[in-house]
Order: structure tokens, then sequence, then C-alpha cells
């Protein structure tokens, strides 16, 4: 071994006793929608949380779907999602601790500014999707197991509609590459708002339906049961979900505005349900 060598590991062993043991290792994994993270959410609150505990927050940002299963898998120590009975039954089934209600706000329709199906201003969601369904006006459905489209697959299902054919646009994606999608067919969609307010590229788009009591749109937040993965990290994940509900974490929340707009509202004792 050369001096240069030899000084590289010199100064590599000298780094690593000035680092506190474990520091490089202290983060979780966080399962979540791409709501979460496309509405711009967590750029605002994980730096506050990380400034209060130390502990970095790395998000996989995913279909709620898709994040549950990330979650049986092990492969996040806490999941963070907007799909209820799906997450009380991923608790059910042994494969995370309690769920946290955390937040909540509305899931809206957009759609073209000269609106075909005639749905500007309604306050019925299941109406008017029976009425885009009726007039054969282009839809653009997420189709990736995701809160959104398990909501929207619920609302077609109260219409008595299985919706098929060349106006329904099936996508596989999140929500913001639907929506450009959308901006540029053009076509209706389901949203949640936040992304929305959070969206840049709306095109012929605007807001034609909201204020339906179904389009409440809730997020929890559940510990992966260390117990079953033993690699889970319990104690900090826990430290994380602790915070979001905490009155620190649910102010934070709360602050998060764009234009003025409050894109999230503090939930964790289940108000608004």
């Amino acid at each position: 071994m050369n001096r240069r060598s030899v000084a590289s590991v010199a100064l590599a062993a000298a780094l690593a006793l000035a680092l506190p043991a474990g520091a490089e290792e202290r983060f979780i994994t966080v399962a979540s929608t791409t709501s979460t993270e496309q509405s711009g959410l967590f750029a605002h609150i994980l730096p506050v949380f990380e400034a209060a505990t130390g502990i970095e927050v790395r998000v996989v940002a995913q279909g709620t779907g898709q994040a549950l299963e990330t979650g049986r898998r092990g492969d996040a120590d806490v999941v963070f999602v907007h799909a209820r009975a799906a997450e009380e039954a991923f608790v059910a089934e042994g494969a995370g601790l309690e769920r946290h209600p955390v937040m909540y706000n509305d899931f809206v329709i957009v759609g073209p500014g000269d609106d075909p199906a005639g749905i500007k201003g309604k306050d019925d969601v299941v109406e008017a999707l029976a009425a885009i369904a009726s007039a054969g006006a282009t839809f653009a459905s997420r189709g990736d197991d995701s809160g959104t489209h398990k909501a929207e697959l619920q609302f077609w299902q109260e219409a008595g509609i299985a919706p098929s054919g060349a106006w329904y646009r099936e996508l596989g994606s999140g929500m913001g590459p639907t929506l450009n999608t959308s901006a540029e067919l053009p076509a209706y969609t389901l949203t949640d708002r936040a992304t929305w307010l959070n969206f840049s590229n709306r095109g012929p788009l605007e807001i034609v339906v909201e204020g339906d009591p179904e389009l409440f749109n809730q997020y929890g937040v559940i510990l992966v049961d260390p117990a079953k993965h033993p690699h889970v990290k319990a104690e900090d994940g826990q430290a994380f979900i602790d915070w979001l509900i905490s009155e620190e974490g649910q102010g934070a929340i709360a602050e998060y505005t764009i234009d003025g707009q409050q894109l999230f509202f503090p939930n964790a004792n289940d108000a608004g349900v």
C-alpha cells in the first residue's frame, strides 16, 4: 500500500470515529401517496420534523395500493396513505399496527372549460360521472390502485356504471401525470384538491364538480408491524407518527398553503368524518 492509500484509509477511519455511532443510519422509509409528494406537502413538513428529531425521512411516492403492498413486504417502516377501508384491512390482517388519522382535504372533478358533459357546477359526484358516461366525454382514470382511483371506482359503482370504451382512458399513472394527460386530451378526471392547487400545467382544465360530502378525502398513517418484519425501525417510525399527530405536526400541516389556500386540514382526532 502506497503512502497515498495509507493516508486515505487513515482519513476515512478518523471521519468514522468523529461521527456518532449509527448517525449515518438515522432514517426511516415512508411509503406514501403521490398526492402528499406532488402537492408539495412533504417538502414543507419534513424539514421541520427532521430538524426537531434528527431523523431523515425517505419517501417512496406511490399509489395507495402500491404503498400498502410496499408496507406488506416490509420495504417501508411507515405507510401514509388515503383509502380508509384499505388501511383498516392492512391493520386487520396484521401487516401494520394502529391506524392514526392525520389530515383531510377533498376530491374534485376537473375538466375542459367547454364542459361537453354539461356537469359544471354540479355538487353530486355520482350524477356528474353518469353524465360524463352518457355523453361519452373523455375521462382520464389514474387506473393505478391509488386512493384516488379507489374512490373513483366506488363512485362509478354507485352510479351503476362499469366504465369502458374509447371515452374512458385508464392511464396507470400518478396524479400529476394524469392531470398532464387530461390537459392534453382534454379530459375530465378526479383529483385531490391539493395536487390540483400545486399543478401549473392546467391548460383548458378547471374545477367543474366540488362540494359533495362523498368527496371527503382522509389520510391515515400506520407503522408497519415490526413483529412481522423485525428490521422495521419501529422507534423512529413511531416518532414520526407521534410528531404528525402532535400539536407541532398538525400545525405544520395546517400552515401549508398555496396562494393563500390551505391544502390539508389537521384531522388527528377524526374530526370531519
